[in-house]
């Protein structure tokens, strides 16, 4: 056994024994999705981590992270996006919680449908090892019902634990076109202990598979309300050379983010300038929009900005535009309300359940350029106050979904324990 593995149980049983002291034993989580942060890949599924980060400093659960990732046997950046797979280590500690990256095989394009069981194969031998080794687990959580919720309800089956599965988005709105995941992410759901959505919107999409609306539970992200908030905006549009208005984008530069329309919608817009941050397979194509549209003087790629400084953007702009064609409960719109800064937004399902009153921003009519630009129009004509803005986004905090999270769990363990488990399925 390598040092690292050493070290990553030492770790484990350590934090299974923390758990049964002080009182009442804490909930034990096997957090399960390939949706985590990384070495390699910070950002990737940052929204996992803060839930798991918050839930853990409550101190009522404790939590060993299995993340895994797809093999990649080369490290070179000339391979695109799946060298970083082979960079990611395979063990790691991020604020204090241990993290597995075991790998899985994975086929590009062609493993969709066996995407599942792929990974259950691989992975079952490695929970089960935890468990051999002295790391217990009172249940699953699994985060994205597709694949990796299908892979958790079949190592709970296997495994005797209850599984509880949160939809984030693309998972349940996009995914469940296709057949045959269709058919797998139904069968996962009628075996979950619970179901958790991350928006009103996302559960109607789920009960809309012919899931029992009364399994699902809507557990909204919510916002670290100290780490995000009103900062010195002068100070720091000076620091940045920033006058007049100013837009922002966050996210991964995919064609889903409509970052394209933001663009385009800068055009219609001459005295305000665009900062873009995030990178992604969609760069370049925006680079050449920039360039055809001559915008070269108002459009800012920043590149990845790492989520500690994502506040002082927030606070530069005017305005966080956000154009995706689908979304779960974006994190930005969040960050960006809890800093004072008003959301325009694509009319994606759950968008009105953050940008409910006005003070919040505006939906556009239509997911276009056109749209966005008469929406930031409207938005600048009303000019919300910043601190009206905050105050939307202080019911948005993390202490509640926390509550409402550990009791969820505290129910599923007591379903358990009294025998209350789905049954397996084939």
């Amino acid at each position: 056994m390598s040092s690292a593995e050493d070290t990553f149980d030492a770790a484990q049983k350590s934090a299974g024994a923390g758990a049964e002291a002080g009182g009442e034993r804490r909930i034990r989580l096997l957090v399960f999705t390939s949706l985590y942060p990384n070495a390699a890949q910070p950002r990737h599924g940052v929204f996992v981590e803060e839930r798991l980060r918050h839930l853990v400093d409550s101190g009522r659960v404790t939590a060993t992270v299995v993340a895994p990732v797809p093999w990649f046997p080369f490290r070179h950046p000339r391979f695109g996006a799946y060298s970083a797979f082979a960079r990611v280590p395979a063990h790691e500690q991020r604020h204090g919680i241990q993290i597995s990256h075991p790998r899985y095989p994975a086929i590009p394009k062609l493993g969709m449908s066996i995407a599942p069981w792929l990974m259950y194969r691989a992975l079952l031998p490695v929970l089960r090892k935890l468990q051999a080794d002295g790391t217990g687990f009172d249940l699953i959580d699994a985060h994205y019902f597709y694949p990796d919720g299908v892979a958790a309800a079949r190592l709970g089956a296997a495994l005797g634990k209850p599984v509880v599965i949160t939809a984030r988005g693309t998972d349940v709105t996009w995914i469940p076109h296709y057949r045959r995941p269709r058919a797998q992410i139904r069968w996962a759901a009628e075996r979950a202990a619970a179901i958790v959505a991350v928006s009103q919107a996302l559960k109607e999409k789920i009960a809309a598979l012919g899931v029992d609306p009364g399994k699902i539970t809507v557990l909204r992200n919510g916002v670290d309300l100290d780490r995000f908030g009103p900062r010195d905006r002068g100070a720091i549009r000076a620091g940045l050379g920033l006058t007049g208005p100013v837009w922002l984008t966050v996210g991964h530069l995919v064609a889903l983010k409509g970052v394209h329309l933001v663009i385009a919608a800068l055009a219609h817009v001459p005295e305000a300038t665009l900062l873009v941050a995030g990178e992604g397979p969609e760069q370049r194509k925006l680079r050449g929009l920039v360039d055809r549209l001559g915008l070269h003087a108002r459009v800012r790629m920043l590149g990845a900005i790492p989520h500690a400084q994502l506040c002082d953007y927030y606070n530069a702009a005017d305005v966080l535009v956000q154009a995706s064609s689908r979304e779960g409960m974006p994190n930005v719109v969040l960050e960006s309300l809890a800093c004072g800064t008003p959301v325009v937004a694509a009319p994606f399902a759950g968008a009105s359940e953050l940008l409910d009153v006005p003070e919040a921003g505006e939906i556009t009519a239509q997911r276009s350029a056109e749209g966005i630009a008469a929406a930031w129009l409207r938005l600048r004509d009303r000019a919300p106050a910043r601190a009206a803005t905050r105050a939307t986004a202080e019911r948005l905090g993390w202490p509640p979904v926390v509550e409402a999270q550990h009791a969820l769990y505290a129910r599923v363990r007591l379903a358990a324990a009294g025998g209350a488990m789905p049954g397996a399925g084939p």
